[in-house]
């Protein structure tokens, strides 16, 4: 679950990483109170979970509360990346001696918790990796002992920073760690941090994204949900208990377990076809579920094919095929949907789905090939 800079700020603030003063506002005029609330110049900042705001005209300096209720006026409204700018932060303007990028993410491919640091600041990360690796500078935390005042000090100098402003920096880099470990993050950066005019620490934006299998443990997360920034179809899924991600293809994907999903959507690949989605239903393949995870594929109106893949283990297959029949019955549509359907009772369930006059198959690859043929005579 993403949430707002505003937001993941608040957070840091709570691990007395230095942030700049600043509300959000959601009105031109509530944009001029609160620059003439906090005083001098201020940073009129849209907050959207898309990234390349800057760019996009998103970010602006104000020198007095009118010029802010100007900026806010400009940014309120804007198109970001699909995303419309509801809210701004107004927040302190910063003189910037020298900015860094600190994050913080979960390293798969170190099996651990991997700290980021770069002398690029202010670059979009990605784009830093692509042009200049070696500015990329990374530590892992032990699982056990976290990370050590020594790796916070291998970050610092690797990224150039000045011996006197190593301590600061060890601080922040170990409190940022704490705060991704204590709010089970998938990531928390701040970019940029910098040094002030004054030599002083601070964080000017940062990003967080929650684990979303860890949010029964954070209550409170979900307040800072924001329903606006999400797409519609993935608000329907998380209600109806599956796991959808949209994708760009136009074949949707119905398939029970996670890692069954991703090899359908390795094996359509394979065979000449787009996935439109990533669609994990759960263990079985009941009624209510089937009629969801349809209406939400259904949503998006690319979708030229329907491709259902069942391994039936404890769920027996006939009861897979009488639940996938009644979830149809629920959902009328003419959109062609092939169901590949193994494991306990798959011979009674694939009799029961030919009655019902409905595609079969045996294999994934026979399955993939019926469904990539259907969908691109449609398209």
């Amino acid at each position: 679950m993403k949430i707002h800079e505003y937001q993941a700020k608040q957070i840091l603030s709570r691990y007395n990483i230095p942030v700049q003063k600043g509300e959000v506002a959601s009105s031109p005029e509530e944009a001029r109170e609160l620059a003439k609330n906090i005083g001098g110049m201020v940073v009129v900042k849209a907050q959207v979970h898309a990234g390349g705001r800057g760019k996009a005209g998103g970010v602006k300096l104000a020198k007095t509360p009118d010029e802010a209720e100007e900026k806010a006026q400009a940014i309120l409204g804007m198109n970001i990346k699909g995303s419309t700018v509801r809210r701004v932060l107004v927040t302190q303007a910063a003189d910037i001696a020298k900015e860094f990028y600190l994050g913080v993410i979960i390293d798969r491919g170190a099996k651990g918790i991997t700290l980021m640091g770069s002398s690029e600041g202010g670059v979009e990360i990605e784009e830093v990796a692509k042009t200049n690796p070696e500015k990329i500078i990374r530590v892992t935390a032990d699982p056990f002992l976290g990370l050590g005042d020594f790796q916070a000090r291998e970050l610092a100098f690797g990224m150039g920073i000045a011996k006197d402003k190593i301590n600061g920096f060890v601080t922040i880099a170990k409190e940022l760690y704490r705060a991704f470990v204590e709010n089970d993050a998938d990531i928390l950066e701040i970019n940029p941090l910098i040094l002030n005019d004054k030599g002083d620490w601070q964080a000017l934006d940062a990003k967080m994204v929650y684990d979303d299998n860890a949010l029964y443990r954070h209550r409170e997360a979900e307040d800072m949900r924001d329903l606006g920034e999400e797409d519609q179809a993935e608000i329907e899924a998380r209600k109806a208990g599956l796991s959808y991600v949209k994708l760009d293809g136009n074949i949707g994907c119905v398939v029970n377990g996670a890692g069954l999903a991703m090899a359908t959507m390795d094996t359509l690949l394979l065979y000449g076809g787009e996935p439109a989605n990533f669609l994990d239903i759960g263990g079985g393949a009941k009624a209510d579920k089937v009629a969801a995870a349809i209406r939400i594929i259904l949503s998006e109106p690319n979708v030229k094919a329907i491709l259902f893949n069942i391994f039936g283990g404890i769920t027996r297959g006939d009861d897979v095929a009488k639940g996938i029949i009644a979830g149809l019955e629920q959902i009328k549509t003419d959109v062609p949907i092939v169901i590949r359907l193994v494991g306990t009772n798959s011979e009674e369930g694939r009799k029961i789905l030919e009655e019902a006059n409905l595609k079969s198959a045996e294999t994934l690859a026979e399955a993939a090939q019926k469904v990539v043929n259907v969908a691109k005579e449609r398209s």
